[in-house]
């Protein structure tokens, strides 16, 4: 990844330093990647005096309330806005779209971000915005305390997959042990995101268990959650996190896609992969994008043609 307009760590955090009034951005849908790297560094802001505020498109699920996230209600008016685990425009939602030409600063780590800030700070090496923060909050005369440190180590746990995936490497597993050295309450927060489930959660992977469609050999898996079943069961966003992992956890599926609508004529698409296939290139296609292994992207139109597209481009990717 090459972007022209690429700054350090260090270089972010003095940019930081100099700002006030500061608007910080989550991406639509927010996981705990993009909540997590905001809330941390809208404490560390906080602690050096700074008037800022969290800005997310959607609804937070319940499940992040312990991050005392300070949501932005137009209480001041930004003069530095920060996009966070935010790769492309594209990822700013209905309320967050007026502000997407005018970020001053993306910290990321994603291979398949834009450039679209003024200035970025993407490492794509990794395996989550989170860890990448840690390092700016120490730049920038912070000292990490509990607060801070359960949202970076909630970012990091939540995008590895509990430290599971590929892209997790030593430093990360240090950096965790220096964010649990700060009072990271990491019991409760590996049982709140991997160790308990919501009863709708439940009732969703056993629909998704049930109508999951196997194409291609076996490997590819298909889950397919539209508008009637979420309605039916009544799931909330935070219910369906995980939900796209199923289809890549089955043996010999080497890409797993969950089609979820959200909205009329609207489908996001989640892409999981094994070491046989990119799920970026094939998210990518479809205008969308991620990492190697982890990827998605959003499909206009009806359900038909969405499975249609994206089946397209795993075919492709197996070279069918």
């Amino acid at each position: 990844m090459m972007i022209n307009n690429s700054i350090t760590a260090k270089q972010a955090a003095d940019m930081l330093c100099q700002a006030d009034n500061i608007l910080i951005i989550c991406h639509k849908n927010p996981d705990g990647d993009t909540l997590g790297s905001a809330a941390g560094l809208m404490h560390a802001l906080k602690k050096l005096g700074k008037t800022c505020a969290v800005l997310c498109n959607d609804e937070i699920a319940p499940k992040y309330d312990f991050m005392g996230i300070e949501l932005f209600t137009k209480q001041f008016e930004p003069q530095f806005t920060v996009a966070v685990d935010v790769a492309d425009t594209k990822l700013f939602g209905e309320r967050t779209l007026p502000y997407s030409e005018v970020v001053d600063l993306c910290i990321d780590h994603h291979p398949s971000n834009s450039g679209y800030a003024k200035i970025v700070c993407c490492d794509d090496a990794m395996p989550a915005t989170a860890q990448l923060m840690v390092s700016v909050v120490e730049n920038m005369g912070v000292e990490l305390d509990g607060t801070i440190a359960d949202c970076l180590y909630t970012g990091i746990m939540t995008d590895t997959g509990c430290f599971k995936y590929s892209a997790t490497s030593a430093q990360t597993h240090r950096e965790a042990a220096k964010l649990m050295d700060a009072g990271a309450q990491h019991t409760m927060i590996s049982t709140k995101f991997f160790m308990s489930r919501s009863r709708k959660t439940m009732e969703l992977e056993k629909y998704a268990l049930n109508t999951m469609e196997f194409l291609y050999d076996d490997r590819c898996a298909v889950i397919v959650l539209d508008d009637e079943i979420l309605r039916q069961i009544g799931a909330q966003p935070g219910d369906i996190d995980g939900i796209s992992a199923i289809p890549r956890s089955i043996e010999g599926v080497d890409i797993g896609i969950t089609i979820r609508q959200i909205d009329e004529g609207k489908f996001k698409i989640s892409v999981r992969t094994s070491e046989n296939a990119d799920a970026c290139a094939i998210a990518q296609g479809l205008g969308g994008g991620g990492h190697v292994r982890a990827a998605g992207c959003e499909v206009i139109g009806s359900l038909d043609c969405a499975k249609k597209a994206i089946l397209r481009e795993v075919e492709n990717a197996l070279c069918l």
